[in-house]
């Protein structure tokens, strides 16, 4: 590790260093047929569970596009986020670093709030700037979620421009009773008057949720005709299905499933219209665009919360149902199409962006994510073959190849009484036979239990944690 960093100095000299390695790209090392480096489209929902869309297996949720997204692409079974609540997984994803080493995760505070005074620190390297280093226009529309104050707002971190709610769209209450069922099943824009911004300023409050969505797709859309002639990056990051549901008069009560799909089939629709714009400007050649979602289903608002489909549990914890998600990748002409049951996480898109952008990755720190171009491509395999499980700082489970040790799990997560239980030894999990992680085989196998354990040993010995930033006030 190198003497303190400064973030200007060396995005200056990220520049200079691409330059001179100059253009690698395609996964080849080359300029794409149109001489242009590729455009990279991420759209992130909130509180997605793995059962929640069409593809991965929900019986009554409409979604053709993002099946169609499927087919034309790569559908990845094992692909994981950074952690299962908001905050840290965003974190996560934009760094390519594990939450616990940049300090967006906390045993004091889950996520971030109106009154917090922290955010994403000024020494972390977005996607957004290292993009910059290549003169990428870039764009954030959507939920943020890394501090509203302005040092941390997306347009601090890299991004041309900001449209969206700083944080979760069940924050900044009218009323103090949480949670209220009635109003969360019954919900009203005006029951939460949360700010929607564009860059630094907020534009309207409390926000029209209910045509967010739209909203939000107009605003992507318009970006990708507004940089055809040159290479993007839009992180496209959904307010919902996070509580409260809210759909457009064209999609509510257009579903089976009620409300919940309703959002889920707008967002379909949403995830449609980028794809459309790109054929239709001729980029979808030129562009990588991967959907995937923050964390697991809040389960605990019941039918308003979604499904981790044959995973168990959901948001907050460390069991399946929280860390893995749906993850799509679609380039067409250049992903080669299939089901990939390789491991993989949001903590890879910063370095296989990057490679593909021909930026080159900080050397001054720790990196978690790994460079997925391999199995994406069809040069080879995903080089992942380990998860971290994170539950604020702590490490509650490990995945390495097919196994999984809990050593910590959480019982009825944001339920009075909900506690933290510590097993010695950990529970362990095969989860290629098992991935509802029902039994329990550390009797069986002691030396992969020693295995992972000398796992955490290594890992723990090159881990700073960064100070706190979800606790200040």
């Amino acid at each position: 590790m190198t003497s303190p960093y400064n973030r200007r100095d060396f995005l200056k000299t990220l520049g200079a260093a691409s330059l001179a390695a100059g253009p690698l790209l395609n996964g080849c090392g080359r300029l794409s047929s149109s001489g242009r480096k590729p455009n990279v489209v991420i759209i992130f929902a909130d509180d997605l569970g793995y059962g929640d869309i069409g593809v991965y297996g929900h019986p009554t949720i409409n979604t053709p596009h993002l099946d169609r997204m499927a087919a034309e692409g790569q559908k990845w079974t094992n692909f994981y986020v950074a952690a299962s609540v908001c905050t840290p997984s965003r974190a996560g994803l934009l760094t390519g670093r594990l939450p616990v080493r940049s300090g967006m995760c906390s045993d004091v505070e889950g996520v971030l709030y109106p009154n917090s005074t922290g955010g994403l620190p000024a020494n972390e390297v977005t996607m957004a700037e290292a993009l910059k280093s290549q003169d990428y226009a870039t764009a954030c529309v959507g939920k943020w979620h890394l501090g509203h104050l302005p040092p941390y707002l997306p347009t601090a971190n890299g991004f041309d421009s900001y449209f969206g709610i700083p944080y979760s769209n069940d924050m900044c209450s009218t009323r103090p009773d949480w949670p209220d069922y009635e109003r969360t099943f019954d919900p009203k824009s005006e029951y939460w008057n949360v700010p929607l911004m564009r860059n630094e300023e907020i534009v309207e409050r409390p926000t029209d949720q209910t045509s967010l969505t739209r909203r939000y797709t107009e605003e992507a859309v318009r970006f990708i005709q507004n940089n055809i002639e040159n290479p993007f990056f839009l992180y496209l990051a959904h307010n919902m299905p996070h509580i409260p549901l809210f759909a457009s008069d064209s999609f509510d009560g257009k579903s089976r499933r009620g409300l919940y799909g309703d959002v889920i089939e707008e967002i379909d629709w949403s995830v449609g219209q980028v794809l459309s714009t790109l054929r239709k400007e001729g980029l979808a050649e030129n562009t990588l665009v991967v959907f995937t979602s923050d964390n697991g289903p809040w389960l605990y608002f019941l039918h308003h919360g979604g499904s981790a489909g044959l995973l168990r549990e959901g948001k907050d914890t460390a069991w399946e149902g929280g860390f893995r998600e749906p993850g799509l990748f679609w380039w067409p002409g250049t992903i080669r199409p299939g089901v990939v049951s390789q491991m993989g996480s949001t903590l890879d898109l910063f370095p296989t962006v990057c490679h593909l952008a021909g930026v080159e990755i900080p050397d001054d720190r720790i990196m978690d994510g790994l460079d997925l171009r391999p199995a994406l491509l069809g040069s080879g395999k995903s080089p992942r073959d380990t998860m971290f499980y994170y539950i604020g700082t702590r490490l509650y489970a490990v995945r390495k190849g097919p196994f999984k040790a809990h050593f910590t799990t959480i019982t009825e997560p944001f339920r009075p009484g909900s506690r933290s239980v510590i097993h010695d030894p950990p529970l362990l999990f095969n989860l290629e036979h098992d991935p509802s992680e029902k039994y329990d085989v550390a009797a069986d196998h002691p030396d992969v239990i020693a295995d992972i354990i000398n796992e955490v040993e290594r890992h723990k010995a090159n881990l700073v944690p960064g100070e706190d930033q979800l606790a200040k006030r």
